[in-house]
């Protein structure tokens, strides 16, 4: 991914090599970041505190925490006095270029260890977009966590926000049996489409401005200063003002028509997207000049993502802009695909865990998956592509998605995980599935109250909902 994109991350099995596991406790002093065994020039931040903060990590109350480094990762493990003999594990999300590696605690923490599931956590050997070591990491945390308990868990859950969420689909697939179900969050549950939305907001905007752009596939700091030239000087004032002003924009006709464009492809018409394209394009960042935040993403690859994926994985060729939720396409649409700058890929969503492990749709197990109608950096478009996924592979039964009425990334209240969590959990149990969304119907989607149903309280940019 590009300099702008590990910027805006930072705001917004072999176990032969084990390090003796050991419990933490209160006042354990911090160690520095240690050289990675697996990764030459990564460094591993000690797991018993927290990073970067150095604040100790210690065990809730009734539970007793381990922590350890192996095999270049730093992990976690708690384990309730009470232990129900299940786990959960956590997949973190992306965390940019940096090299040093640390693992953090999951939102679910207390509600985890007051059930009486133990939870572990992993910081993968590697940052960026690396979701193949990510699944690795997070399944070998299954057999570390014997290690540290002594005895095999009986059912385990795997769970993750964001980047962690495609962790968390593709492990579900790649480990077939290893998991009772799986509870993903703002997901990229759709793999390199994610890559051609953010291409689809840019290329749309250059050609509703009569701006000319290119699709470089190694982008290097001179272009990523020339592209924010010309958003700066051809794009944004033909689309509105105060763009850069760090506060919602007022938009022209035609940016009016191009966050239409962006609605459809990031999930259709649907409540709250007017509030959320203005505060997602109120979000400027440097080093690109305080350019919009969804310009910030363009071209989004560098030799693929992160020079994880072996070239470029952002195919538009066949893509249909639309401005509105109907199948038959205006004047303007035509006028639009007929401009819109199209790009082909020279890579793919790999079948193994290589570049871009590819998410088949085809859960075996109950998936309930949360995603924000308003987020536009992982958009609700991912919950509809593994939808209609999962539908085509016979697996549509396994899948519920359950839309959130907030704006921002991952904003989840506590309420909404832990409701979530504990439905997952009973229907594993019994066999009853979980309640969701219709997200495949637009006429659904796009009611006034869609979201109602599974949104604890209200964000500021939603009416509030009617009450039952």
């Amino acid at each position: 991914m590009t300099n702008t994109l590990r910027i805006v991350l930072a705001v917004v099995g072999a176990l032969a090599l084990l390090a003796p596991p050991a419990a933490a406790s209160r006042g354990t002093a911090c160690s520095a970041p240690v050289p990675s065994e697996t990764r030459p020039g990564y460094l591993v931040a000690d797991p018993a505190c927290d990073f970067p903060s150095g604040t100790p990590f210690t065990a809730l109350p009734g539970a007793t925490a381990h922590t350890g480094i192996a095999q270049g990762a730093a992990y976690r493990v708690e384990v309730p006095d009470n232990w129900n003999g299940e786990l959960v594990l956590h997949a973190h999300g992306y965390r940019g270029q940096g090299t040093t590696v640390y693992v953090d605690n999951p939102s679910l923490r207390a509600h985890l260890i007051a059930r009486g599931y133990a939870w572990a956590a992993s910081s993968y050997q590697t940052n960026g977009y690396d979701v193949g070591q990510g699944v690795k990491d997070s399944y070998a945390l299954i057999s570390l966590a014997r290690n540290v308990t002594g005895r095999s868990a009986k059912r385990v859950y795997m769970t993750g926000l964001s980047m962690g969420g495609h962790v968390t689909a593709v492990a579900i697939e790649h480990y077939r049996g290893a998991f009772a179900g799986a509870l993903p969050a703002c997901g990229v549950l759709a793999d390199t489409e994610l890559f051609d939305y953010f291409t689809d907001a840019n290329v749309t905007a250059a050609a509703l401005t009569g701006t000319r752009i290119e699709f470089p596939l190694n982008p290097g700091p001179e272009f990523q200063q020339a592209y924010a030239d010309t958003v700066l000087t051809q794009e944004l004032p033909k689309l509105g003002s105060g763009f850069t002003s760090g506060t919602p924009p007022v938009l022209s006709e035609t940016g009016r028509t191009w966050a239409a464009a962006v609605e459809q492809r990031s999930g259709g018409t649907r409540p709250g997207f007017d509030a959320a394209f203005l505060y997602w394009n109120g979000i400027g960042f440097a080093p690109l000049t305080q350019i919009p935040f969804l310009f910030g993403l363009y071209p989004g690859l560098s030799g693929g993502t992160s020079n994880i994926a072996p070239g470029n994985v952002v195919d538009n060729r066949h893509t249909v802009y639309q401005l509105d939720g109907r199948p038959a396409l205006t004047a303007a649409e035509w006028r639009l695909n007929r401009q819109v700058l199209r790009v082909r890929s020279t890579a793919s969503a790999s079948r193994d865990l290589t570049g871009i492990p590819a998410v088949q749709g085809s859960p075996r197990i109950p998936v309930l998956s949360l995603h924000d109608l308003g987020d536009l950096f992982v958009p609700f478009s991912m919950e509809q592509i593994y939808a209609a996924r999962a539908a085509r592979h016979g697996r549509a039964h396994n899948f519920v998605s359950r839309a959130i009425r907030g704006v921002g990334h991952c904003d989840f209240t506590g309420a909404e995980l832990r409701r979530a969590f504990d439905d997952l959990v009973t229907w594993v149990e019994t066999g009853r599935r979980a309640d969701g969304d219709r997200i495949l119907s637009r006429a659904q989607v796009a009611r006034p109250t869609f979201g109602c149903r599974f949104t604890e309280g209200t964000r500021p940019s939603f009416p509030a909902c009617p009450k039952a």
